[in-house]
């Protein structure tokens, strides 16, 4: 009995542990694929395309005669929707166990943290509107609006919407600040104007909550121009609002730009540090000696079918590829690198020539480090160049052939 108890337990043990691998790659599909994922990335392009799908239905099912034309088109497109989402939601549930901050609560808890989040109820809220339908009013616009809703999911692929998220919230404290400064200029411009011109306008500016919808309006710079000032004293008042509102517009928009200036660089300096600090030649330096590197950088944007690099040519630097793709043209292979990979690294250390040539499959962003500028930081802090050298000795010199320029990391 006991080998049999021994082999269900090993059974058990590899049933669960495939669950977990199953479940950590949905996870990864779905949230934070690796670099270069192929499946991650065409999942969330499906994704993104689907939600932009209902958009647009959304907006021309609104339309009666085009609702009646082509109301089955409309209805596929919302089943579609509604078995894509429900199905992603379901994996996001499952797998809200492998995010990180999660993985040492009980199950039930990450997952119902996941649920409770703001992603999880945008999603929840992304497929509740079809399978509540029959409880809901047969006022299709409520539908409409429910499912209107489905945009805030593309936040989730939008790198560009996240960082703004991100600001917004980190920015909160100063942007609330704003909003009561703006609150407190409009009730004291509407006390003035109700002061000034409450007897002549009482219809209008008689009390002061009449007389704060023309502050507000005023003070976004708006002026719907139902409210006017007829007198001197209430036209005086109006001006210095108006010369107010601009300061209070500017002030969040200020803060906002600056900040989500600060987060687009920040991420920048965050995935340009994490492609240099994946090389081999450069994985043992410090941060200090990775930054002198990162400021060595220069951007460079090859089109579609366009060459980097040619085999035999003089090879005189090394390539991160920020994003888009390129293709290795070497001996009788061709292999394709995408963002986060580099190529032409001993090209930084020595007379080679290159051994490949590289094409740009898509528009591509890449930064450069030329041999030039390493050279010249080597000489500058013999730190870096000791370490570089210690790499050299130990990695790439038995990984390079004599005349190339190509390391094994590279092409793998």
């Amino acid at each position: 009995m006991l080998p049999s108890a021994s082999n269900e337990s090993a059974d058990h043990r590899m049933t669960h542990d495939g669950i977990k691998h199953w479940r950590r790659r949905v996870y990864q599909v779905l949230d934070q694929g690796p670099v270069g994922d192929g499946t991650a990335v065409l999942v969330d392009r499906l994704l993104v395309t689907l939600i932009l799908v209902n958009l647009v239905a959304v907006a021309l099912e609104s339309v009666p005669h085009l609702r009646a034309a082509y109301r089955p088109l409309f209805d596929v497109i919302e089943y579609v929707s509604l078995v894509a989402f429900t199905v992603e939601y379901a994996l996001r549930v499952w797998s809200a166990v492998e995010y990180g901050p999660h993985r040492h609560m009980p199950p039930m808890r990450a997952r119902l943290k996941y649920m409770l989040s703001p992603a999880g109820l945008v999603d929840l809220v992304a497929v509740l509107p079809f399978w509540f339908a029959p409880l809901l009013p047969n006022d299709l616009r409520v539908l409409q609006a429910l499912r209107i809703l489905r945009f805030f999911k593309i936040a989730r692929y939008s790198p560009a919407m996240r960082s703004l998220l991100d600001v917004l919230y980190r920015e909160r404290r100063a942007l609330f600040g704003c909003v009561v400064i703006t609150l407190g200029t409009a009730l004291v411009a509407a006390a003035l104007m109700h002061l000034a011109e409450g007897r002549v306008q009482p219809d209008k500016l008689g009390t002061i909550p009449d007389a704060l919808w023309w502050a507000i309006v005023t003070l976004g710079t708006i002026g719907y121009g139902d409210v006017v000032p007829v007198t001197a004293l209430g036209k005086l008042i109006a001006t210095v609002t108006i010369f107010l509102g601009l300061i209070m517009i500017a002030l969040p928009v200020g803060i906002i730009a600056t900040a989500f200036a600060e987060q687009i660089h920040r991420r920048d300096f965050i995935v340009t540090w994490a492609m240099i600090a994946r090389v081999p030649l450069f994985a043992e330096l410090d941060a200090a000696e990775i930054s002198d590197i990162m400021q060595l950088l220069r951007a460079q944007v090859a089109e579609a079918g366009q060459v980097i690099v040619r085999a035999g040519d003089p090879a005189h630097s090394m390539y991160f590829i920020a994003s888009g793709e390129v293709e290795i043209a070497v001996r009788h292979e061709r292999l394709r690198l995408g963002v986060g990979q580099f190529f032409g690294e001993v090209a930084v250390l020595r007379r080679a020539r290159r051994s490949a040539t590289v094409t740009a499959l898509s528009r591509t962003s890449l930064l450069v480090l030329d041999a030039q500028d390493l050279h010249a930081l080597m000489q500058r802090d013999p730190r870096v160049a000791a370490r570089i050298k210690d790499v050299v000795e130990k990695r790439v010199g038995r990984q390079v052939t004599p005349k190339g320029d190509i390391v094994t990391e590279e092409i793998q």
